[in-house]
């Protein structure tokens, strides 16, 4: 009886435990989102940098443009 008792238990206990969480809708996301959570925080200065890294690289790929170390694409 004791076994059936703590075996009757131990499922409640784990089943009690189960909680499906809906997702977040795509619309939603941008109300949850905060400001010190983006990775730039102004989007001018990261173009900018994106710009001065992929002339400055000597190679293309990633962001898309092509050009060389000098700077000239």
């Amino acid at each position: 009886m004791l076994k059936t008792i703590t075996f009757l238990a131990s499922i409640s206990a784990l089943l009690s435990g189960c909680v499906t969480v809906e997702p977040v809708a795509p619309y939603d996301r941008g109300y949850l989102s905060e400001d010190g959570m983006a990775w730039e925080h102004d989007a001018r200065h990261a173009r900018l940098k994106g710009h001065v890294y992929t002339s400055k690289e000597a190679s293309s790929g990633g962001a898309g443009a092509a050009g060389g170390g000098c700077g000239c694409n």
